[in-house]
């Protein structure tokens, strides 16, 4: 897709034109259209040449929606990026989706943009998700826009067997009379929720064991087996995971536990998405809270 600018009244852009890749005019991209309007305070009276054959003409706030009760600088996008609340973020790319979308248990709760990456059906993340029973009454928790990718296998409390008796053999599953030697819950080695934090990259392969924490903005490589928390903005890998090293300084780190940038609503994370994509400690700092 190629922008072109046709002409400037007064230092403000008042035509556009979008050429496709058949050389026929058509509609900026949500992302062209953002930045226009981020960059120049009347971008909403902008022309937009949308049907070049016809000489079609619409104004960009007619075909991308602002806020009309803000008429300054500060007019605000209402609606940015992918729909939060749709399965498949991008509809060309069917082996991604938005997992708070294809979940049906109430004892997993996740966050918006969080996803799960896998050609072999995405839609089944739950199927990774094991022994995990409602009447035990943990939960597995994961914040927002973590990335997931295939494989991964988060085993939850109902896979611990009773270890302080002499044998852990399950008797009582077995049935047929053995039911009776049942063990309660408080003889069961239960560790409680599993946590992950947000802005979480896991790698492919890696099996999380029941009652972890993984912090905010933490990186898993791949094939590991987690046994033990993670710090937030560490990378971690191996079998027994352990850490590698920090992400960032100690500075930096407190500083983007404090921003917190995946509480922002979609608008403010598109307006600061340049800074969130660099590692640049005073860029970050100047970001209004």
């Amino acid at each position: 897709m190629t922008l072109t600018i046709c002409g400037r009244k007064e230092s403000y852009i008042v035509k556009i034109v979008v050429v496709m890749p058949d050389r026929k005019a058509g509609m900026p991209c949500g992302a062209c259209r953002g930045l226009m309007l981020q960059m120049d305070k009347t971008a909403g009276e902008i022309e937009v040449l949308c049907d070049y054959e016809n000489r079609k003409v619409v104004r960009l706030k007619n075909c991308f929606p602002i806020d009309g009760n803000k008429r300054n600088d500060k007019r605000k996008v209402n609606y940015m990026g992918p729909n939060p609340d749709a399965i498949y973020p991008n509809e060309n790319i069917k082996s991604v989706v938005f997992i708070k979308n294809v979940i049906s248990r109430p004892n997993i709760i996740v966050g918006d943009y969080t996803y799960y990456d896998d050609i072999s059906g995405a839609e089944n993340f739950e199927s990774h998700v094991t022994h995990h029973y409602e009447f035990l009454g943990d939960k597995l928790i994961i914040g927002k826009f973590c990335a997931i990718a295939k494989g991964i296998e988060f085993v939850m409390n109902g896979a611990n067997h009773r270890m302080n008796s002499v044998t852990t053999y399950p008797f009582n599953i077995m049935g047929h009379g053995w039911e009776i030697f049942t063990p309660g819950l408080e003889q069961l080695p239960l560790k409680g929720d599993t946590v992950i934090g947000s802005d979480v990259w896991i790698g492919q392969n890696v099996t999380v064991m029941p009652g972890v924490h993984i912090g905010d903005g933490a990186i898993i490589a791949a094939n590991s087996v987690v046994a033990k928390d993670v710090p937030a903005y560490c990378i971690a890998g191996g079998n027994p995971c352990s850490i590698i090293r920090k992400r960032f300084s100690d500075e930096l780190i407190e500083c983007l536990l404090e921003l917190k940038w995946w509480e922002w609503d979609a608008d403010k994370i598109f307006r600061n998405m340049d800074t969130l994509c660099s590692c640049d400690l005073e860029r970050i700092k100047s970001i209004e809270k």
